[in-house]
């Protein structure tokens, strides 16, 4: 996903994104250790989603923490 869409989301829902990506990935590995990977780039990709939405998190809650100041 494009950093852009992820900033029209909440806090709340990136967190869910996150947990969605990371499930994804997990599985992605049971299927590579299986042998069974179709798209084994996908991987690479969902591990900077994650870090996208780790990033955006962050920005949002300093951005909070700035406003109730």
């Amino acid at each position: 996903m494009k950093a852009a869409e992820l900033r029209n989301f909440s806090v709340e829902e990136l967190i869910e994104k996150k947990k969605d990506f990371k499930s994804e990935i997990f599985n992605l590995k049971i299927q590579m250790a299986t042998g069974k990977i179709e798209n084994p780039s996908r991987l690479k990709i969902l591990r900077r989603d994650v870090a996208r939405v780790k990033t955006i998190i962050k920005e949002k809650k300093v951005e909070n923490r700035l406003e109730q100041d």
